[in-house]
């Protein structure tokens, strides 16, 4: 390979010792000149033809040897622009000697090579591009992992959800709650339905296992022989559940994860057919489930089957949850119809529950829902506000980088009109100014491509712990697609303003003004001031997003979630299986000792018990009957929420009672007909909830087993912090008669309890650990399982809340700080072409506060432009986030008063930089300059 800075030095005649333009023109030449051999050798030419035309292209040069010498370097710098034009348009007409390859290969190294020139502009317009480029990516990941990308299942579309609706039993306008699926209908289904290929019942549980080191809790699924088979998984070692499993009285068994078998077994392959003590029950392990298998939204450590005695079945116990595959070309409605044909079947099957006249009263009837929308829930929502944010972020990232290739292209006026006037067309001019703007924005997503995983990592490790498929996101090809259509898009969008520029005559314009004074009128800073404009704007819209999440989080701590001091609350969940306490009252007896132990350590206030705590959706649901406002025969009242407690229950927690009193040990213990009841769920029948004292209410599928109403306690907000208090009835632990037309007077009692203890010492060292050893001093074998504190239950309702704050804020920072340097950087560049007539003034008398007023109203004129505009907007786009809302209306006034005129003052901030820096401008070398 020729050396061709050597022979363009020897053949220009400069000299050997040369200055940095000698350096910097020699390299430029050399690379021309080096760039014409090897697109000859690519057109097919000989490598000695090649080095001719190569060395012929010097000759193109060698009239401005004098020029190099002796000018200045911007003016060396346009003379080689015209040759360099002047050399592409003769090599264009010389039949055939670049192809088109070649001529690619020149124009991204003359991209590359104009970028390097500016590294400042480079470096700048990369960075914006990666930031606004980075959150999409990351955001968009989130949005195809969770929502866009198919479910790990096969046929992941066939498989539903299976639901009951029943509007009649169902009070405080939620008509719209649906029910689990009750084993009697489940069965009926199995047998009957025309439209599933397979249909599967479950549920989630704790299991306790003992070994070596003591008792461990772990986390269980309990699944019919049909479940697994619906999802189409097969273990990788042994075999899956089959109907001689769930069957009462055959041996017991349990399937392991895959994670499970590795931590307990070490990955042992000889596994099957080793047994594991559940629950105080030996049982068999037949099998292992693949490694990335994740059985919907829960990560179980053990499958057991669920044992049905299909004689005792009724239809009702609707607590377990179903999954089903529809057959190939069944839909959702057909199935629907399937389904609702077998509800009377079900009854003539299964006998002794709810009549098929009850059943019609209560409107009940199947509800189908997709899989996909079962795991994913309502996370879409906040997803798509955040894709929408950022989205809105890069919007302003790229009006801050038209700006500035606004500003370089009106830098770069004269050299496009020489090249205009040498014969580039208009094409040509398009695709240099292209060419760079898409190469910066490629740049700028491979950039933001790390940003975006290192984002994504944080945004995994602070997301809510309720947020699906976290573990399914990743920078996947999709995700590469998608960083790379909207890097191209983007600086396609801003590549184009000079364009457009260009096409209104500009550049024949500047060829006749000769460069001076051409940027000065106010016609050529609209487009750049419409930018900002509605970068204001556009940031407007994300600080007022913000603003009304920050309002929904104060609105809801002022909210009593049915317990408080949080912090000072810590919640254990207690299981005493049947092989180690076999009779209901003991049960009760143990509990209790228990809570006098730990209310023996010191710094405890209090101790309650409770089937159910506030938020943790382990509630039951039945028909409650009140004495004094009979329905009509076969009519069902509404169904309302319930839960078993002990004594001290409601002082633990902090929920006052308002009438009445709690419940004692002596209730629980006589199995007293007593029953307390939520201060919402009393006023619906009587005005003041005192009067709800003394009255009675029941349960069953008929009037009768009546308890009387002996406490009011306050309202809770038990499906989360952002909704409504529910209706709930507290039961005591221990009751006798619950359903007696179905249990047939037998006592009922709970076996798993949270155990909740008040203390100001709770989150101290050490004090976990005394509650640990108060519960083993009374039975060692009892493991602690979700170890939690109200707090942390506080929290995990408001995590979601509390994400959409968190990226909220970040997006509406760095719009703002964009924004801002927008402001800035025009306004800094306007007074940069006005330094002459700032001059100008000054000399002629003009003071300095006059100077800076004038600068300054055009930051005035775009924060009002861009604030009227934002508001507009934001009235319109907020509405979209309504959902997210408590407590304050999405087109709040205090929110819209107080951003609107803080975000002007911001914008005014960054334009009186400028114009101070303006009326401090001398005269004198103003008009020297120029």
């Amino acid at each position: 390979m020729p050396d061709w800075k050597r022979y363009v030095r020897e053949r220009l005649e400069l000299p050997d010792i040369m200055g940095p333009v000698e350096s910097d023109i020699i390299e430029e030449i050399a690379a021309q000149v080096d760039e014409c051999y090897r697109g000859a050798i690519a057109a097919g030419a000989s490598e000695k033809d090649a080095d001719a035309r190569a060395r012929d292209h010097v000759g193109d040069w060698q009239e401005l040897a004098a020029e190099i010498t002796r000018s200045k370097r911007k003016h060396a710098r346009s003379a080689i622009d015209r040759r360099v034009e002047q050399s592409e348009i003769r090599l264009r007409h010389k039949g055939g000697a670049w192809n088109a390859a070649a001529d690619a290969l020149q124009g991204l190294s003359l991209t590359l090579r104009r970028l390097r020139r500016a590294p400042g502009f480079t470096a700048v317009v990369i960075l914006t591009l990666a930031i606004g480029i980075g959150a999409n990516t990351a955001i968009f990941s989130l949005v195809n992992g969770i929502l866009l990308k198919a479910l790990p299942y096969d046929y992941a579309e066939q498989l539903v959800t299976v639901w009951n609706r029943a509007p009649g039993l169902q009070a405080d306008g939620r008509a719209d709650d649906l029910f689990p699926q009750s084993p009697a209908l489940h069965f009926t289904y199995v047998d009957e339905a025309r439209a599933f290929e397979s249909v599967g019942l479950w549920t989630q549980a704790q299991a306790t296992v003992v070994g070596t080191d003591g008792p461990e809790r772990i986390s269980t699924v309990l699944v019919t022989a049909g479940t697994l088979p619906t999802l189409r998984v097969q273990p990788v070692l042994g075999r899956t559940f089959t109907e001689e499993d769930e069957t009462p009285g055959s041996p017991l068994t349990i399937i392991l994860s895959h994670d499970y078998w590795q931590r307990r077994f070490g990955g042992d392959p000889d596994v099957i057919g080793q047994t594991l003590h559940v629950s105080d029950m030996t049982r068999e392990v037949i099998g292992v489930m693949p490694r990335d298998f994740r059985f919907l939204e829960f990560a179980p450590d053990i499958y057991r089957p669920l044992r049905f005695d299909r004689s005792t079945l009724f239809v009702g116990n609707f607590t377990f949850r179903s999954i089903a595959r529809l057959k190939a070309g069944v839909t959702i409605e057909g199935a629907l119809a399937d389904l609702t044909r077998l509800v009377a079947l079900a009854v003539e099957k299964f006998p002794g529950g709810m009549t098929l006249e009850l059943l019609q009263e209560a409107q009940a009837a199947p509800v189908l829902r997709p899989l996909r929308e079962e795991i994913v829930g309502d996370v879409g929502t906040v997803l798509w506000v955040l894709l929408g944010t950022v989205g809105i972020v890069l919007l302003i990232a790229c009006a801050n980088v038209a700006n500035l290739f606004m500003v370089r292209a009106e830098i770069r006026e004269q050299e496009m009109a020489i090249r205009s006037a040498l014969g580039a067309g208009r094409r040509r001019i398009a695709g240099l100014y292209l060419s760079e703007s898409t190469m910066l924005a490629v740049l700028g997503g491979v950039l933001g491509l790390g940003l975006a995983y290192g984002g994504l990592r944080l945004l995994t490790a602070i997301a809510p712990g309720n947020v699906p498929r976290l573990d399914e996101i990743s920078l996947d090809p999709a995700v590469l697609a998608f960083t790379l259509g909207i890097s191209v898009l983007s600086g396609i969008a801003f590549g184009l303003f000079p364009v457009f520029r260009w096409g209104r005559g500009y550049l024949v314009q500047a060829l006749k003004e000769g460069g001076r004074g051409s940027s000065s009128g106010r016609e050529r800073h609209r487009t750049r001031n419409a930018l900002v404009v509605g970068q204001i704007a556009l940031a407007l819209v994300l600080i007022v997003g913000s603003g009304l999440m920050i309002r929904t989080v104060q609105a809801l701590r002022q909210v009593t979630p049915g317990f408080r001091a949080a912090d000072e609350v810590l919640a254990v969940l207690l299981t005493i299986p049947s092989a180690q306490v076999a009779e209901p009252d003991e049960v009760a007896l143990t509990f209790e000792a228990i809570a006098h132990r730990i209310e023996a350590v010191g710094g405890v206030a209090s101790v309650g018990l409770s089937s159910s705590i506030t938020m943790d959706r382990m509630a039951g649901f039945d028909p409650i009957f009140v004495e004094e406002f009979p329905l009509p025969e076969g009519q069902l009242p509404a169904t309302r929420r319930f839960k078993w407690i002990g004594a001290g229950y409601s002082e633990t927690m902090g929920n006052n009672i308002v009438a009445g009193r709690s419940l004692t040990w002596g209730d629980i213990h006589a199995r007293s007909r007593v029953v307390l009841v939520t201060e919402n769920l009393a006023r619906e029948y009587w005005s003041n909830p005192a009067d709800a004292i003394g009255k009675r209410v029941g349960t069953g599928f008929g009037p009768g087993n009546w308890r009387e109403i002996i406490g009011v306690v306050g309202d809770v907000r038990d499906d989360g912090i952002m909704q409504d208090p529910v209706g709930i009835v507290y039961w005591p632990m221990v009751l006798e008669d619950f359903w007696p037309e179905v249990r047939g007077g037998a006592i009922f009692m709970p076996r798993t309890m949270w155990l909740v203890v008040r203390s100001s010492l709770v989150g101290a060292e050490g004090f976990l650990n005394e509650v640990r050893d108060a519960i083993w001093a009374v039975n060692p074998n009892l493991p602690l399982s979700r170890v939690q504190t109200m707090a942390d239950v506080l929290r995990s309702s408001l995590a979601r809340t509390s994400f959409t704050l968190v990226m909220l804020g970040l997006a509406a920072a760095v719009a703002l700080l964009l924004g801002v340097v927008g402001v800035y950087g025009v306004v800094s560049y306007v007074v940069s072409q006005r330094t002459r007539e700032i001059g100008v003034r000054i000399a002629l008398g003009a003071n300095a506060g006059k100077v800076a007023a004038m600068v300054l109203q055009l930051g005035v004129v775009l924060a009002l432009l861009g604030v009227a505009v934002g508001l507009a907007a934001a009235y319109g786009l907020t509405r979209l986030m309504s959902g997210l809302l408590y407590g304050v209306s999405a087109v709040d006034p205090v929110t819209f008063g107080v951003v609107a005129p803080c975000l002007a003052a911001a914008v005014l901030l960054a334009s009186y930089l400028p114009a101070r820096r303006a009326s401090r401008v001398d005269p004198m070398e103003a008009l020297r300059v120029e």
